[in-house]
């Protein structure tokens, strides 16, 4: 967990608690279908989270999933997070993922357009 402050125009950060991988139990988004950045690290106690946005807590979640399954293929929990965005091998993955939200609105609503014109027979 890293502190961040600033001081005059310098911005300053400092490590407040480390944690192993291997002892995260669960990591709770909170919210599926709802944009914040908040989550809890279910560890030997539940640490209130605060990321710099809902696509970096994506990320970040998306991170620790990979590097569970590189090193300690453990089972991870991860909940209350949207499936589409935590894998890597979906079709709105990318480094971009605000283009991808908008591109994803895009094709439900041209989708929707498209039934709209269908004739009903």
């Amino acid at each position: 967990m890293v502190k961040h402050w600033r001081v005059d125009r310098e911005e300053k950060y400092e490590i407040v608690e480390k944690w192993f991988l291997k002892d995260l139990e669960m990591i709770d988004g909170k919210e599926a279908d709802t944009d914040n950045p908040y989550f809890d690290m279910h560890f030997h106690k539940v640490y209130n989270m605060e990321a710099y946005s809902c696509a970096s807590k994506y990320t970040f979640a998306r991170t620790l999933s990979q590097l569970n399954a590189m090193y300690l293929k453990k089972d991870l929990k991860i909940v209350n997070f949207d499936e589409t965005y935590l894998n890597d091998d979906s079709i709105w993955s990318s480094s971009n993922r605000d283009f991808l939200v908008v591109m994803r609105v895009c094709f439900y609503a041209f989708n929707l357009l498209c039934l709209s014109l269908c004739r009903l027979s």
